[in-house]
């Protein structure tokens, strides 16, 4: 590797695995998912669009056929999320632990 080049891995690894790091953050992650979770935020943030188009969805569509009833309870998911990826081993969308 050159003097001055990018560093194969500028967060470290983890040493469980020797995997790089993520450049997210699963405090960032987790937060994002508790206040913003109905939109899937701390899911997109972290690379996972699929599951972030699906709590979109999902929350949309119920809060819609629902009258607005399941606003009520929308809050469960993220919440629930949220506490996983700050307490979890979430990975990125590339594979790579989030730090």
């Amino acid at each position: 590797m050159p003097l001055g080049g990018p560093h194969p891995a500028p967060f470290g690894y983890d040493p469980l695995t020797g995997i790089p790091y993520s450049d997210k953050t699963k405090v960032v992650a987790g937060i994002l998912s508790i206040f913003l979770g109905f939109f899937g935020a701390g899911r997109f943030y972290a690379g996972h669009t699929g599951l972030g188009i699906a709590q979109l969805v999902v929350n949309i569509v119920l809060s819609l056929v629902t009258l607005g009833i399941w606003l009520l309870f929308a809050w469960i998911w993220p919440l629930a999320d949220g506490i996983v990826l700050m307490t979890g081993h979430p990975k990125d969308g590339n594979g790579r632990p989030l730090r």
